[in-house]
């Protein structure tokens, strides 16, 4: 393990995380840990596309946005 250190951070955003930590009955530093550690399993938005394009590019499939968009609205009847 590394230690990690930001600094500037605004009063009331360290204020509001350590309330929330508060909440879930952790210190500061676990449900920063917790968080950071989320965030790093979590693919980037870039990722996804990245992985979106190679796959209609392998497939071919293309899916029209109008036929998603009414094939959820026929799910919510």
């Amino acid at each position: 393990m590394v230690a990690v250190t930001i600094r500037d951070v605004p009063e009331q955003v360290r204020d509001e995380l350590a309330a929330r930590a508060a909440r879930e009955g952790q210190s500061l530093q676990e449900y920063l840990r917790s968080l950071l550690v989320n965030v790093a399993g979590r693919p980037t938005g870039g990722e996804v596309l990245a992985r979106a394009r190679a796959r209609v590019a392998a497939t071919g499939v293309r899916l029209d946005p109008a036929a998603t968009v009414a094939a959820k609205d026929a799910d919510r009847t």
